[in-house]
């Protein structure tokens, strides 16, 4: 049995509503899943079992990718996985977004993927399909080990 433990940040439920998806895949092919909601009242602990990271996309200013664009609503993410050794533990990051906003579709999950020097490994529109799930699940799996 593999044990799979998510990070997440969510603000309007659409990443909650993936992780549900992903724990629901994770559970059926008998695998153990564990998550946690990252947000700006979470106190910081230190994470000593490998995890993935999912967020989303919310910007704040420009039209682009340039410095001018900052990420809102997921900064306490970011900061958790900086605390301490977590970003040791972390085994890469899975994004979301809006495909309405083109450039800026996942664009926190790839700035967090370059900053924190793993691999993006999915990235999914909105609330994702359960073939997204799927997708992920077969992605991640493997970074768990047996």
């Amino acid at each position: 049995m593999t044990k799979i433990n998510v990070l997440y940040a969510s603000t309007e439920g659409n990443t909650i509503s993936f992780v549900e998806k992903l724990k629901s895949i994770t559970e059926a092919n008998g695998d153990e899943f564990s998550s946690r909601l990252i947000g700006d009242e979470t106190d910081y602990a230190n994470e000593t079992e490998p995890y993935i990271a999912i967020v989303p996309t919310y910007l704040n200013g420009g039209t682009g990718t340039g410095p001018e664009v900052t990420e809102i609503f997921t900064n306490a993410l970011g900061d958790y996985i900086s605390f301490g050794r977590n970003s040791a533990y972390l085994k890469g990051i899975v994004g979301s977004g809006n495909r309405n906003f083109n450039v800026q579709f996942n664009l926190t999950g790839l700035r967090y993927a370059q900053k924190f020097g793993v691999p993006m490994l999915f990235a999914y529109e909105l609330r994702g399909s359960q073939f997204d799930a799927e997708k992920v699940y077969n992605i991640i799996k493997p970074l768990f080990g047996e």
